[in-house]
Order: C-alpha cells, then sequence, then structure tokens
C-alpha cells in the first residue's frame, strides 16, 4: 500500500521544495495539497472541522504553483490536489495549469475535485451554492475536450470552448480524478459519471461504505473497480490493516502545518508504516 501525505502548505509552514525532497528520499509515495483561494473574514458558515477555524485555511499555499516547485525537485513522488474547488476556476486556465504540472511531472498528478463548504468563499467567485456540483461536472467535461487528442468543442449547461489546439497534454490523457465528499448516492453517481474513485476523508466507515460504492460503479457500466484513497488520516498500524484488508492500495496521512522540525519529526514518526 503506498503511504502518501497530505499538509496545509502556507507562508509559515515547511516549503514544498524541502518537504517534497524528504518525502521522496524516505519513500513516501505522494504529496497532496488543499486549496483556498481565500477565508472571508466574516462567515456565516460553520466550518465542519469546529470553529474557530485554524489559522493556516487563511493561509494556504496555491497548490499547483506548490506542487509545481515540488515537482521541480523530486523524480518519482507522487503530486496530488486534495482537493481542488473547481467551481471556483475558469476551467480553459485550469486545464491549462494541470496539463502543464502533468506533462512536466511525467505523468505523476492527481486530480482531486471537491465541492468545498465555505458558502462565502464561493460566492466571491460568482458560485450559485446551489448548482456548484453541476458546475463542477460541467468545468471537468470542458477540460477534457481541452484535453482530448484532436481539437474537440464543448457545449455545457455553463460553459462552452471551441476545438481548439490546447498543448500540453496530460502524460496519460487525463490525470486520475478523484471526488472528495461524504458518502451516499449522489456523491457515488457523480463519481460513476465522471470519476476515477474517492477520496474520503479520515477513512472512516469504509467496510460498509465501499460495497456501496461498488454497485453504484457497476450499475453505471463502469469496467473494473472504483479507486478508494483514503485521505487526512490520522495513523495506527490497526487502522492501515483495515485498508489493506479492504483491498486499498493507497493512503494519505496528514501530516501538521508547521515547521520543518516538527513535520520532519513527524515523517520519522509516520516511516514506521512504509
Amino acid at each position: 500500500m503506498r503511504i502518501a501525505t497530505t499538509i496545509f502548505l502556507t507562508d509559515e509552514t515547511i516549503r514544498p521544495d524541502r518537504l517534497a525532497r524528504e518525502l521522496e528520499q524516505r519513500g513516501f509515495g505522494g504529496l497532496y495539497l488543499p486549496e483556498h483561494t481565500h477565508i472571508p473574514a466574516a462567515r456565516e458558515t460553520p466550518a465542519p472541522m469546529g470553529e474557530p477555524l485554524p489559522r493556516e485555511y487563511g493561509r494556504t499555499l496555491d497548490p499547483f504553483i506548490a506542487l509545481g516547485q515540488a515537482a521541480a525537485v523530486t523524480e518519482r513522488l507522487g503530486l496530488g490536489t486534495g482537493i481542488t474547488l473547481v467551481a471556483q476556476h475558469d476551467p480553459v486556465a485550469l486545464a491549462k495549469q494541470i496539463a502543464t504540472l502533468d506533462h512536466l511531472s511525467g505523468g505523476r498528478f492527481t486530480f482531486g475535485i471537491g465541492y468545498g463548504w465555505n458558502v462565502e468563499e464561493a460566492a466571491d467567485h460568482g458560485v450559485e451554492w446551489s448548482t456548484r456540483r453541476e458546475l463542477t461536472r460541467d468545468r471537468v467535461a470542458l477540460m477534457r475536450a481541452l484535453w482530448a487528442d484532436e481539437p474537440t468543442s464543448y457545449k455545457g449547461e455553463f460553459g462552452s470552448v471551441r476545438a481548439s489546439l490546447a498543448y500540453p497534454k496530460p502524460a496519460n490523457g487525463a490525470p486520475r480524478t478523484l471526488l472528495g465528499g461524504a458518502a451516499g448516492p449522489k456523491l457515488f453517481g457523480h463519481i460513476a459519471a465522471y470519476g476515477d474513485g474517492w477520496l474520503p476523508i479520515g477513512g472512516r466507515g469504509l467496510g460498509e461504505a465501499i460495497p456501496a460504492l461498488r454497485r453504484v460503479w457497476e450499475h453505471a457500466g463502469r469496467p473494473g473497480e472504483p479507486v478508494v484513497v483514503p485521505y487526512a488520516v490520522r495513523p495506527t498500524p490497526g487502522k492501515l490493516a483495515h485498508y489493506q484488508e479492504l483491498g486499498l492500495r493507497e493512503v494519505v496521512l496528514q501530516l501538521p502545518p508547521a515547521g520543518e522540525a516538527e513535520v520532519l519529526r513527524t515523517l520519522d514518526d509516520f516511516a514506521q508504516y512504509l
């Protein structure tokens, strides 16, 4: 089972290039980064992780620039977002960012997608909260048109693009795409419609949820099985053994949003799981 990591990288934490080198040298499989463009100071939306909102949420680095720096100093380390708030991006520009990162890294990028929790943040991007899931799906379809081998047009409910010359292309046609969110028929339907798998935060209740996801996947006529990658996990030997029993091949462990010394101490502790 591949052991990857995630961290809220900020202007106060370890740098992405330094962390990426340490992860690869120690044998970790990947680095996933979250995204918030900004956190409005006045919010009516309660934070699902509890209040007060942790300091790092309002200080996150741009994940694509940080992952670009990580890619430049590594050769094998997987790179991913956990997650990209697709609804808050221009899809043409986002398609270019992702294709460039995946091309330059040799196909190491995993596209983690999320729908968000912060209504005020999304509103500043012009996102209508009630349709953000449909908007996300539409924008992913538009990006895939730009990633196609031949110039391909797309016209959707929320946007369109002409058949275009759009290079570079992602290394393998399109990056692995994992959707984050709570277990349920709505999310599982979206995964079966346009994802490669699920990025469940914390990884609780997977024994019941994975069979339900597989049933939706099969009903949609998708071949094989959906990928399931437990995300932001606080590891214990028993927890990781349970994931292996479920047949999972990757887990993403949570690192503290801290300076270099504390992060490296945590990596020393996590080394027992490699």
